[in-house]
Order: C-alpha cells, then structure tokens, then sequence
C-alpha cells in the first residue's frame, strides 16, 4: 500500500508489550497513509507527571483518578511531529525520564484512570473519523478503547528482541549491561499492566505481527499489508 491509497477516514488501532516498536512503527504506518497518530502511553505519562507535579501520592487511586479527570492535556497527532502539553507546558521530554518511566504504571493501572484517558482517546478517534483518520497505539486500543476500528494490529516481538530494543532507545546500546539495566523497567511494566488489560495474545479479528525478525522498515510494510489485505486497494 502507497502513501495516500486511503479512500476514506480509517482507524487504525495497534496494541503491543513495552519494546514491540508499536510507537515508532505507528507514527511510520501514519505518516505512510496520511492519518493522524496518538501515543495513547504518552497520555498515561503525562498524567503520571501531572500527578507527580502536583504533589499527589500516586497510591492514592481517588486522588490521582480526581487529577486525571481535571488535567490540562492536550495531545498533538501529528506523526511527524507528536506533541504532549499540559497547561501549556511542553512535557515530551520530561515525560520520558526514568522516574516517569518508573511509576507510569501505579497511574496505568488505576481503573478510573484508564476510564477518563479512555474516553479522552475515543473522543480523538472520533474527531479524527471527520479528516483522513488515525492510527492510535496502546494496551488496549484494540479490544477497549477502539474494538470497532476498520483494522487491528497486534505488534509483538520475543522477549530478547524487545529488551534489545528498549536498551537501545534507552542507552544507546544493546550490549548486556544495557539489556540487563533495561529488564526491570520492561518486564515490570508489562506484568503490572497486564492485571488491567489484556495485550500479549490477540483478541479476535486483531491481526498479529511478529517483529522480532524485523527492522523498522520491514515492521512498518508488514503493518502497511495487513491494512491492505483488511480493507483491500483504492477503488
């Protein structure tokens, strides 16, 4: 499929565990087909940091979930350029330190949470269904934000490629040192999350994509032909 073959406004909605290239390979997929893109984790980050600015202790569920329901945030969906503000405040980088990286998940799996942000993500689809469309990423986009989008991708890769990945992201390297600094962080996050939302196996009608032999490009094609095979060429 070429960039542009899209006829009409499309949801595309990618799931898949921490170091599956679902974010970098989306934003490709999106930029490819001309649709918008939401980081939905991004979301959950800058409620953690919102949180954490605020001085609200993240043990306390009714707090945070008070928070998240009232927070300034507003999510750029440009693929080539994805943004994350809250109350004007540019946090894209912040939001991806380690200290953030460490507590996301006491806020990704407070249930009233995951309920607000979730809504906040159907309202973006929704108003992208009236342009081109969108690709979102996450945990659950396939099976709770969006289980009604035209195409469902579970994007996954063994448990070695996807530290390799994170490390690389990370530390610059994949030598062991770097894998082994990096396992805590994947590999809890993946455990904690998975007591909420269900993102290691596909639901049915979700496509699997196993990236673990693949590189970036490769990923993105193989996504770009499971749009193809689900809702077929332009006219």
């Amino acid at each position: 499929m070429e960039t542009g073959e899209l006829s009409r406004a499309m949801v595309v909605a990618i799931d898949g565990p921490s170091g599956s290239g679902k974010s970098s390979v989306s934003r490709g997929v999106a930029s490819a087909l001309g649709l918008a893109y939401l980081d939905t984790g991004a979301m959950y980050r800058a409620a953690t940091w919102w949180c954490l600015d605020q001085g609200v202790p993240l043990t306390d569920v009714e707090a945070v979930a008070a928070q998240v329901r009232a927070f300034p945030l507003v999510m750029g969906t440009d693929p080539a350029d994805p943004t994350v503000h809250v109350g004007g405040v540019d946090v894209g980088q912040a939001i991806r330190e380690t200290a953030i990286s460490a507590a996301v998940s006491a806020v990704a799996t407070n249930l009233e949470v995951r309920a607000e942000l979730g809504r906040l993500q159907r309202a973006a689809i929704d108003e992208a269904r009236t342009r081109a469309g969108i690709v979102a990423e996450g945990r659950d986009i396939t099976t709770v934000v969006a289980p009604d989008a035209d195409v469902r991708v579970l994007l996954t890769a063994s448990e070695d490629a996807r530290l390799a990945r994170r490390a690389r992201d990370v530390h610059g390297s994949d030598d062991a040192a770097a894998v082994e600094a990096t396992r805590d962080q994947v590999l809890r996050r993946d455990a904690d999350d998975s007591t909420v939302v269900q993102f290691h196996e596909a639901a049915d009608g979700v496509v699997t994509v196993d990236s673990s032999h693949l590189d970036f490009d490769q990923t993105v094609q193989a996504v770009l032909d499971v749009v193809a095979s689900v809702v077929g060429p332009r006219p």
